[in-house]
């Protein structure tokens, strides 16, 4: 049986996570959860899945747990509660889903202590994915991607030479906006933004695939995750979103990994890792779906994914400062304090004004990612008088 944290464990991919377990007591065991400040849902998630350690966001939210958690459970707060969950002795695997640069502290605890990873906090790998991968190969880790496009990648590659790899297409739904004509984009609000045609997700998350800024950040993660250049890694329009991704090798042929729009598919893979578990999700139907298309992405009127080669071209910190940036100008824009055409806008700028630095701890990194949210705040404050 296998013994599992779940960082995030009340948003989309915790949930989802612990419904996996559920389908299958009798192969993961809950040791501990992590959470933000849903006291009512955690306790919850505590008496269907008897965690020995818990964390919340803050002391309220803990004084609440306490107040009703079954005796015997260790109740902690903050991040350095989070930090503890995820280097539990007891914990085997760590699914790493809170949300942000938040996230990475409790990630790279859980490399150093030893724990394989998977990996569905992104920033963790925008903000120090080189740290990070080297770290874990260092102590034999598997980081395992729980993003669909990168648990396509990692099983497109499975039993495949990685020398022999000519490059990796990251697919993209194209979002909610992706038809929406160029001259109509500046009036975008916030409600048509988030409703994303395909996939249920955190507000955040909807924005960044409506301004595929989303994608721009999952090729950095690639680049780290797979030690692929980033002039070796495409991405490609997929409205449809069966084909997760897919990765071309050097004969000209392209390994694909197809499925339906369910999150517990590469959740699933990445938790029963090196065993695929029989989820029962409804099969894929290709025949009533009738046709797949692809399209390349649009650089002039989603210009937000480039900006994540820029970064990678910057080196460094750049990354960083380009997730904190994005933090913050979709964080305005949900707040009315921005327009959609905005968030690429103020993000390359601050990217452009950011000196990189080699990084070489997680507090560097975050530091970065605190110095690009902070002067993209000022340019939203500045374009607002």
């Amino acid at each position: 049986m296998k013994k599992v944290a779940i960082l995030g464990s009340t948003g989309s991919i915790g949930t989802q996570s612990l419904d996996v377990v559920s389908r299958f007591p009798d192969r993961f065991e809950v040791v501990g959860l992590a959470a933000g400040r849903n006291a009512a849902g955690v306790l919850e998630q505590i008496r269907r899945f008897h965690p020995r350690v818990v964390s919340v966001a803050d002391e309220a939210a803990a004084r609440a747990v306490r107040a009703e958690a079954p005796a015997g459970v260790e109740v902690l707060s903050g991040e350095e509660g989070a930090v503890a969950v995820a280097a539990h002795p007891d914990v085997e695997l760590v699914v790493a889903a809170i949300a942000g640069g938040a996230g990475l502290r409790s990630t790279a605890a859980a490399i150093e202590a030893g724990k394989a990873v998977g990996l569905a906090n992104k920033e963790s790998m925008v903000l120090a994915g080189e740290l990070l991968m080297a770290r874990a190969a260092a102590k034999g880790l598997p980081i395992l991607p729980v993003d669909s496009e990168h648990s396509a990648i990692y099983q497109s590659l499975a039993g495949h030479n990685r020398a022999e790899v000519r490059r990796l297409v990251l697919t993209a739904s194209g979002g909610p906006l992706r038809a929406v004509p160029a001259a109509e984009l500046a009036g975008v609000t916030p409600e048509r933004a988030l409703k994303h045609p395909n996939w249920s997700m955190g507000a955040k998350i909807t924005i960044d695939s409506a301004t595929l800024m989303n994608k721009g950040l999952e090729v950095i993660e690639a680049r780290w995750l797979f030690g692929v250049e980033p002039s070796r890694i495409d991405i490609i329009v997929h409205p449809e979103s069966i084909v997760h991704s897919m990765v071309e090798y050097i004969d000209g042929s392209m390994v694909a990994q197809l499925g339906i729009s369910d999150m517990r598919g590469p959740i699933s893979y990445a938790m029963g890792h090196p065993e695929r578990l029989p989820l029962q999700l409804p099969p894929l139907d290709l025949a009533g779906r009738g046709r797949l298309t692809f399209e390349a992405p649009d650089p002039t009127r989603f210009p937000a994914f480039t900006l994540a080669y820029r970064a990678l071209e910057r080196g460094g910190t750049s990354p960083a400062v380009l997730s904190g940036a994005d933090e913050a100008a979709v964080a305005a824009f949900l707040a009315g304090r921005c327009r959609f055409v905005d968030i690429a806008d103020l993000c390359g700028e601050v990217l452009e004004a950011h000196v990189p630095e080699p990084v070489r701890s997680v507090e560097q990194a975050l530091a970065a990612s605190d110095w690009g949210r902070e002067e993209a705040e000022r340019r939203v404050a500045r374009r607002a008088r």
